[in-house]
């Protein structure tokens, strides 16, 4: 009896150990938004934890908010990276009451920041410093533009959120010209393209044109819309414009490259040839919200005014 429990204690105490051992990821998914199809973070949340546990399960301990809910300052004290993938601007879910300053007392211990598609939009009042310091750019409204376009990712850096990925190419709303730190202080692009004529169809506007991103365009400079970032405090940060459109995720090199910067992010080891994972049209469709065209009636018009 005593031999068997000294076994069980040692069993118990590895299996804490190796638990400890694990990088914890803290993952917030934003409310529903837009039409199906578009902005599913809460689909894309589950499917992107979904993908690291088949392919880091080793490594990673995650937790997920769905819906916009934020997680305790407990659970944010422990945790080695927080991702977020929600609408953003002044609803962004970083902004609301004292958050920010909870997200800071992280990041200045090292924690990692990443963040999808219009989750990169802070407000120039209110989250803009901050998000720059902790990931390196942000989208910024006169300055940054959102449009849809083909992008092809034709050469990848030498950067470990490369590992295993190959060019590739999606149509995305590829949000581009970020404010990022001066002269990129330790920033590297990782996904970069000439963006075409095309995307200064539109009028100018807070998120579709200004003479100084119309004269970058016209001078075919590379846009970068996906970066990393290394931080004075020791932590790191990824920011990725893409994600509008769900079907992106099933795309393996776009998949991969998430999957690898959040292990980066949080500083777990990535394999040689990066977060292996397999997606099906099952899971693509898994978790979807249910939207206008996917089950949810339509608000019903208001009847006419009889005259």
């Amino acid at each position: 009896m005593k031999h068997l429990l000294t076994a069980f204690l040692a069993f118990s105490l590895i299996g804490s150990a190796f638990s400890a051992d694990k990088k914890s990821i803290v993952m917030i998914a934003g409310k529903p938004s837009h039409g199906p199809g578009q902005h599913e973070h809460n689909a894309g949340i589950q499917l992107l934890k979904k993908c690291l546990e088949q392919g880091a399960a080793d490594q990673v301990d995650i937790k997920f908010h769905l819906n916009g809910e934020w997680p305790s300052q407990e659970e944010l004290s422990k945790a080695d990276s927080v991702v977020i993938y929600s609408d953003g601007g002044g609803g962004h879910p970083a902004l609301q009451g004292d958050r920010l300053a909870q997200l800071d007392k992280e990041m200045k211990r090292g924690c990692g920041f990443l963040t999808l598609h219009y989750a990169v939009e802070p407000t120039i009042e209110k989250g803009g410093k901050e998000f720059i310091d902790w990931m390196g750019g942000c989208f910024e409204i006169n300055w940054s533009v959102n449009p849809h376009w083909d992008a092809n990712f034709k050469e990848l850096p030498a950067h470990p959120i490369s590992s295993g990925v190959k060019p590739f190419g999606t149509n995305d709303e590829w949000y581009f010209y970020m404010r990022f730190r001066p002269n990129m202080q330790g920033v590297t692009p990782i996904l970069s393209d000439v963006a075409p004529e095309s995307t200064m169809s539109r009028p100018d506007g807070a998120h579709s044109g200004n003479p100084t991103v119309r004269e970058s365009v016209k001078n075919k400079e590379k846009q970068h819309v996906a970066w990393a970032c290394e931080r004075a405090d020791g932590g790191r940060g990824f920011g990725f414009t893409g994600g509008h459109y769900h079907r992106g995720w099933a795309n393996d090199d776009q998949r991969k490259l998430v999957l690898n910067a959040i292990l980066w992010t949080a500083k777990a080891k990535i394999p040689a040839d990066g977060v292996a994972s397999n997606v099906t049209e099952e899971d693509m469709k898994a978790n979807l919200d249910l939207k206008p065209g996917q089950g949810l009636p339509e608000k019903p018009k208001p009847a006419p005014k009889v005259k």
